[in-house]
């Protein structure tokens, strides 16, 4: 369980490392368009790959398809709650977030950032390693997504330490979501750990066609599918190792 932790935190730790690098570099929009479309790319190669198909391995297609929509909707649902509530810009790096709520943004990024944490854990059961790839991809699309919303909290006037206050409250979580995911499935059916893999991936994917590659099209244009299939590119060839 704390190996699981330790990996979460790695993964969340990037969240840190993207709001400094947000906060002391007066980055382009454009460039945050860039970094965060290449992020989206190795989020979709991960669920890809490590998550689905591992879980269809494990159980099959019923919990993959279960999972997969499960996960969809609890990620709709909550981000629908959390954006009516004033977190609708939380990812936003133009100052959006000044019209919201900050409670709602912190919900928001617990949110957007449990289901890879779960990823994590979920990878150490069955007393293999961790997966490279999936810690590899969470931490690459990690500083890009926090770097973004770490630049738009300044914007809307938010201080420096509430903003670093917040992303390591979410790292922190992140350790203690995949150290919960490892512990409660451990021993758990081929099919249970099955459908909780899908439910990761289906509600990464939601999240990031709903939050990540708007944001990134808004402000790098059509190039960001390049970007992004440089990331998935990324992240393939890291599964492979």
């Amino acid at each position: 369980m704390w190996e699981a932790a330790w990996w979460g935190f790695v993964g969340g730790l990037a969240l840190i490392v993207g709001a400094v690098i947000g906060l002391v570099w007066h980055s382009a929009a454009r460039g945050i368009g860039l970094v965060m479309a290449f992020g989206a790319g190795v989020l979709i190669s991960a669920l890809a790959f490590e998550l689905t198909e591992e879980a269809f391995e494990r159980g099959g297609g019923w919990p993959v398809l279960a999972g997969l929509v499960g996960g969809a909707f609890a990620f709709f649902i909550g981000d629908w709650i959390i954006d009516r509530r004033g977190g609708q810009h939380r990812k936003r790096s133009g100052g959006q977030q000044a019209a919201g709520s900050a409670g709602a943004i912190v919900l928001g990024s617990l949110l957007d950032g449990i289901p890879e944490s779960v990823a994590i854990g979920v990878s150490l059961l069955g007393g293999g390693s961790v997966g490279v790839a999936v810690v590899a991809a969470v931490f690459l699309s990690n500083v890009p997504e926090s770097l973004s919303a770490a630049t738009g909290l300044r914007r809307a006037g938010h201080s420096t330490r509430w903003i670093l206050g917040l992303w390591t409250g979410v790292a922190v979580a992140s350790a203690a979501a995949a150290a919960i995911g490892y512990a409660a499935l451990g021993g758990a059916p081929p099919q249970v750990v099955a459908v909780t893999q899908a439910f990761a991936a289906g509600a990464i994917l939601t999240m990031l066609a709903d939050t990540m590659m708007p944001e990134a099209y808004e402000h790098a244009g059509s190039v960001v599918g390049l970007s992004t299939c440089l990331g998935f590119i990324t992240a393939f060839l890291l599964s492979q190792i």
